[in-house]
């Protein structure tokens, strides 16, 4: 078969809202994960210069702050942000719920 498909509401949730999808939908590749971010939700600063990941953040709906290296990054639904593997990263969410899809590889 040249696909796997999964619904991401049918994947556990880990840490309040992240879905990891690279496992269900058997990629090799490629990450992806849609979180669920509850008011005023705050990710972990993180980054990805062992694992040289890019990463591309979409905010699917609602407002956040992303912070890349210490620069507040204000995005609305349809937004979407490229941050480079060594750049620290962390996700504010706004005042409403919002929903990102996250999507990385090397």
């Amino acid at each position: 078969m040249g696909y796997t498909r999964v619904n991401y509401r049918d994947v556990d949730a880990v840490g309040g809202g992240l879905h990891f999808l690279r496992g269900p939908l058997e990629c090799e590749r490629l990450g992806v994960t849609v979180i669920e971010c509850d008011p005023g939700w705050t990710g972990k600063l993180h980054d990805h210069a062992s694992d040289d990941h890019e990463e591309v953040y979409l905010l699917v709906e609602g407002e956040a702050t992303v912070v890349v290296d210490g620069e507040r990054v204000s995005l609305t639904a349809g937004d979407a942000i490229r941050i480079s593997p060594e750049a620290t990263r962390r996700i504010h969410n706004g005042d409403t719920e919002s929903t990102f899809v996250l999507a990385g590889a090397p």
